[in-house]
């Protein structure tokens, strides 16, 4: 098969997989003659000065011996097959940023033969990148779950960041989905990464010589495809933050690539809102000190889809505000709407020296549209607000999409309506045909 038409195959099989990003790199020691390696300096992620940076983006192979229901590359599927060699992705690579048309490389694979001889093409691709060519960019490579851990580990010396993709929220949707992989495959690499970097972080920086995987790990799940709710997603997610020190979670809207019994019959766009409501979760998490528990309930368990998380606690706990901002901490400043982590540190630098009014507050960075229901400054509120949780969810809100909340029930006023059917995915969880 020729180069080009491989290329064309493999990129477009790529596409699907979400989990790509280098924050975290800032220098490495590697010698060699070409290339670098910058803070967020990969294809589909934007730099902190706000460039967009470029990544050679490819799937090894897509020739899988994997029957995952929800996947394009399952081996049922009559697709056109491909597989490139170490060489050829090595090539590509330099030839690609030769002509500056990219900074680094993500490179992950579907499963061909078994998953140690997967890995090893992986290993065999970055050393002849690594060692023969001198490159030190950026390389995300993806973790082989059920590749030998000495596998792993070369890996992830010659990698800046890897990736074990969870896939499905639930060992459950797992099982029934993707029956050919094994939970505990998925997430022994990921410890082990974990377990790797900690040691080595213990070691006297004169004794650390090669940075092992020094922009951490990530996972990618694909929402839509199984029946759990939001809060179990956010919840597995904060784990995974906690338990394996992950840089990311990605989220992947379900699409539709196959046709299956087991697989939501999804008349309508992917639930392209729902992922992005799950990425400011993610946020939250991060960045500003939720926890899962506080961003949805087991009585609430989905988003409300036309509000944001933090507006959509802040309803929800309407008694906690409103909040002086001359006066209220960091982590109060934290969880008004409006209020990110930079603004909160402008607020705390500025009343050092003066005063704070109402005037003050968009100069120093707050989305005074979300804010001024939650605020005072100085026991002064803006003018015309009315102190009640509904009737700022309708100011918030297009007075269509209030007018459509207010046709649901209280509880499905918080929920996103489903699409999956649940009763089917039971009764295929039991054995059904």
């Amino acid at each position: 098969m020729e180069l080009e038409r491989k290329i064309e195959i493999l990129a477009e099989a790529a596409k699907y997989d979400v989990s790509c990003s280098s924050s975290g790199v800032e220098k490495n020691k590697r010698t060699g003659s070409i290339g670098s390696t910058k803070i967020s300096g990969i294809c589909h992620s934007f730099t902190p000065d706000g460039r967009c940076v470029s990544l050679l983006k490819l799937l090894f192979t897509n020739a899988c011996i994997f029957d995952c229901h929800y996947c394009i590359n399952r081996k049922s599927n009559e697709i056109p097959r491909a597989t490139f060699t170490p060489q050829e992705v090595a090539d590509l690579t330099i030839d690609f940023y030769r002509r500056n048309y990219i900074e680094g490389l993500f490179l992950s694979s579907a499963i061909i033969k078994n998953p140690d001889y997967t890995c090893e093409l992986l290993v065999k691709t970055l050393k002849i990148l690594r060692e023969e060519k001198g490159f030190r960019g950026y390389i995300h490579v993806k973790a082989i779950p059920g590749a030998d851990e000495t596998l792993i580990e070369e890996l992830g010396f010659l990698a800046d960041r890897m990736s074990v993709n969870v896939e499905l929220p639930s060992k459950e949707s797992l099982k029934l989905l993707a029956p050919d992989k094994d939970p505990f495959d998925l997430y022994k690499p990921m410890k082990q990464i974990t377990t790797i970097k900690k040691e080595q972080g213990l070691l006297p920086t004169i004794q650390q010589g090669s940075k092992f995987v020094p922009a951490g790990q990530s996972t990618q799940m694909i929402i839509g495809a199984s029946p759990e709710s939001d809060r179990s997603i956010v919840k597995i997610s904060e784990n995974l933050y906690q338990k394996y020190q992950l840089k990311r979670v990605y989220y992947s809207a379900y699409i539709p690539v196959n046709h299956d019994n087991l697989l939501p019959a999804v008349t309508s766009e992917p639930p392209l809102l729902r992922e992005h409501r799950l990425y400011q979760a993610d946020w939250l998490l991060r960045y500003y000190k939720f926890s899962a528990d506080e961003i949805l309930s087991e009585e609430k368990p989905n988003f409300n889809l036309y509000l944001d998380p933090k507006v959509n606690w802040a309803v929800q706990n309407y008694p906690f505000f409103p909040v002086d901002v001359q006066t209220a901490s960091y982590d109060q400043l934290l969880r008004v709407p409006g209020i990110g982590p930079k603004s909160a540190q402008n607020i705390l630098k500025a009343r050092k020296y003066y005063r704070l009014h109402l005037v003050d507050l968009k100069k120093l960075g707050i989305v005074i549209k979300r804010a001024q229901y939650f605020i005072t400054c100085n026991q002064e509120r803006p003018s015309g607000l009315i102190n009640d949780p509904e009737w700022v969810i309708a100011s918030l809100i297009s007075s269509k999409q209030y007018e459509t909340l207010k046709q649901f029930n209280t509880q499905s006023m918080y929920e996103q309506l489903t699409l999956f059917d649940v009763e089917r995915f039971e009764h295929a969880k039991k054995g059904g045909a």
